[in-house]
């Protein structure tokens, strides 16, 4: 019993030493081992987290940025695909000669172009020459064109850029962009009208539908109508100008309406950067199209004879 008692002794000795020593141990292994134990999980635990994360409450990317000739390319699909859907866009105001269609057009502001339709029959019956209607009464005119909004101003306008004709152009329109917005009431949107439609000189009509479009689709985000037509004039050849305005406005005033786009009908829809900013339904959308794309009238009284519409009543026949 005495030899074997040292024996015990020294065992719960030695095993005591080994239970005080082993925190020290772990806490040297665990130090020792940390950054690599870190670095390894964090590699093998990111898979994980990602693949069972919500993919809803991922942060989306940005839209990768556009770049210009990609926009370019796009804004000249656009004309093309616009092309095929109006192979008949034309101007929408009625005139037989240069000089009438610088008075619709004068006469268009601030009004549809059916109410300046509606109104010239009757003005160019009174007035049917610059000389004729320099030498007007301005109250006679006025209630001739009264319906067509602004009527004293626009007489003024009419009888000014007449008499400018008459003295200093030999009662002619000139053919000339600097000339032409030297007359009265004449803006550069009035001269690249009669312009590219009564001389066959291309110009880029920038009106209100024009520029509301041109920024629903990103080809620029400038409001102001000259530095619009000069960001359009660099992505299209001179051959285009003329009949882009008119597809362009066609679009305007029949599928991509200010206020309530019938984005659902519309046939450019996958290359519109703003597609959902109206009516998406397909059926809704068809009801809110306009003018021959919904059975409508057109805007002419006396369209061209290619327009698949119809004529517009004449004043007080609506």
């Amino acid at each position: 019993m005495s030899s074997s008692t040292p024996g015990a002794a020294g065992k719960k000795a030695k095993a005591a030493t080994e239970a005080e020593a082993a925190p020290r141990k772990a806490a040297t292994r665990a130090k020792s081992a940390a950054p690599n134990k870190a670095a390894t999980g964090a590699k093998s635990a990111a898979p994980r987290k990602a693949a069972t994360g919500s993919k809803a409450s991922a942060p989306r990317k940005a839209p990768k940025a556009e770049s210009h000739l990609a926009m370019v390319r796009r804004a000249r699909r656009i004309n093309r695909e616009l092309a095929e859907v109006y192979p008949y866009a034309h101007p929408e105001l009625d005139f037989r000669n240069p000089f009438e269609l610088l008075v619709a057009t004068v006469l268009s502001a601030q009004t549809t172009d059916l109410r300046v339709n509606q109104t010239t029959p009757a003005l160019f019956a009174a007035y049917p020459t610059p000389e004729d209607m320099a030498a007007a009464v301005p109250e006679e005119m006025e209630e001739i064109i009264r319906p067509t909004g602004f009527f004293r101003a626009k007489t003024k306008s009419l009888m000014g850029l007449s008499a400018a004709l008459r003295d200093e152009f030999g009662g002619e329109v000139p053919g000339r962009l600097e000339d032409l917005v030297k007359l009265p009431g004449v803006g550069r949107k009035t001269a690249n009208v009669v312009l590219g439609n009564a001389f066959g000189v291309p110009g880029i009509t920038v009106d209100t539908h024009f520029g509301r479009l041109v920024r629903r689709w990103k080809w620029t985000d400038e409001e102001d109508p000259v530095k619009v037509e000069a960001v359009v004039a660099g992505i299209f050849p001179k051959s285009e100008w003329t009949m882009l305005s008119h597809r362009v406005v066609f679009h305007g005033r029949r599928i991509c309406h200010a206020r309530k786009p019938a984005c659902g009908a519309c046939p450019i829809a996958p290359l519109c950067p703003s597609y959902g900013e109206g009516e998406t339904d397909p059926e809704k959308a068809r009801k809110l199209l306009k003018y021959e794309m919904g059975g409508y009238p057109g805007q002419r009284l006396s369209p061209p004879a290619d327009y698949p519409g119809k004529p517009a009543p004449a004043l007080g026949a609506e």
